[in-house]
């Protein structure tokens, strides 16, 4: 099964840092829903385990990440692929990050997978509906981890 997401997002953190915060693994793990483990293979190549449910099917799948093509703070390439006991999913994404004016960041992407096994069986409508609620959970967390810290209580 085909699936496709494009969108934009407007990060609140100039280009440079949601760049390094998009090449960090601990901000990656913190943000990717359901991420329990990434490991650092080979420079911008990982292993990761996550912990899905889509619908009535939940279970873990293991899956690699590549960034490549980077164009520091301007663009790159993200390629995944992964299996598990929910299925199969391969899949890639061009994002572009540009300044919003205001100090901000808005971070364009374009993606597309194919998804295989026990998942698919859910139906294209409702896997696309999860996965856009799964890439808002992702830009959620990840304005989380970009927010200033606040002020010491004095």
């Amino acid at each position: 099964m085909q699936l496709e997401l494009t969108g934009s997002e407007t990060v609140g953190a100039p280009p440079q840092q949601v760049w390094d915060a998009l090449n960090d693994p601990k901000v990656l793990q913190a943000c990717i829903p359901g991420c329990r483990r990434m490991t650092e293979t080979a420079p911008d190549s990982y292993v990761m385990e996550v912990h899905l449910k889509v619908a009535a099917v939940g279970g873990s799948f293991e899956g690699a990440v590549a960034l490549e093509d980077k164009k520091e703070p301007v663009s790159g390439n993200i390629r995944v692929s992964g299996e598990g006991s929910i299925g199969t999913g391969t899949g890639a994404a061009t994002f572009t990050l540009e300044p919003d004016g205001q100090g901000g960041t808005v971070l364009h992407y374009d993606g597309r997978g194919e998804i295989g096994g026990l998942v698919a069986g859910v139906g294209q409508r409702i896997l696309k509906s999860v996965a856009k609620h799964l890439v808002k959970q992702f830009f959620g967390a990840l304005k989380k981890q970009l927010a200033p810290a606040p002020a010491a209580a004095r």
